[in-house]
């Protein structure tokens, strides 16, 4: 028997469809910067490029995709980025929940919560802030929804304003910001949070550049 959030995803998405269909077939696709031109340098840390296999850019489907490591030298703890950025979601390329992904990749999760940041110039993003486990090692995790200069932590929320975004304004764009830090096992998570939350603070300024208002 399936869950009531699958009837809840499957109606939004059969909602999405028809009102997509009667908008016609293109989204308006404002101009962007490409995420290939992101700053290699966020809060006092430079960023090196990972490559996204081509099993997982399949899974992704077609949009622009960011994975990059940061540090302050090379003895510090790191801080992961990825952004996914779907141009269009009327084609079946929908953003992936980290809820689906992650416990496909062996990790569990400790905990997991929606928190309010500020961001560097002040203003406030709603985020999922996760712990999770595999194997001894554990991570905190930052995570949100990123479109038309909202930030959405519920994948649910997230899909409702797709719909009503599209009758609004024929947009159907949109992104995941994914922030992960590893927890240091002899320090408290609470650096972990700080951490996180430090970059999260310089890079939110900067996404408009590559996910439009």
């Amino acid at each position: 028997m399936k869950s009531p959030r699958f009837w809840i995803v499957f109606a939004l998405l059969a909602a999405t469809a028809l009102i997509l269909q009667g908008r016609g077939t293109t989204d308006r696709i404002p101009a962007r910067e490409p995420l290939s031109q992101f700053p290699l340098a966020v809060d006092g840390r430079l960023g090196t490029d990972l490559t996204i296999d081509q099993g997982a850019l399949d899974v992704l489907g077609a949009g622009d995709f960011l994975s990059r490591v940061y540090r302050a030298d090379a003895n510090s703890i790191p801080v992961g980025l990825f952004i996914g950025y779907f141009p269009s979601q009327r084609t079946g390329s929908t953003i992936h929940s980290p809820k689906h992904c992650l416990p496909g990749a062996g990790w569990v999760f400790e905990s997991s919560q929606y928190v309010d940041l500020n961001d560097a110039n002040g203003k406030p993003h709603r985020v999922g802030e996760y712990i999770i486990a595999n194997a001894g090692s554990r991570q905190f995790v930052l995570y949100w929804y990123e479109a038309h200069g909202r930030s959405v932590a519920n994948e649910y929320m997230a899909k409702i304003y797709m719909v009503t975004d599209a009758m609004r304004l024929n947009r159907t764009d949109g992104a995941l910001v994914r922030v992960i830090t590893p927890i240091d096992p002899n320090r408290e998570t609470s650096e972990a949070r700080a951490r996180a939350e430090a970059f999260v603070a310089q890079l939110a300024p900067v996404l408009p550049r590559f996910i439009p208002n």
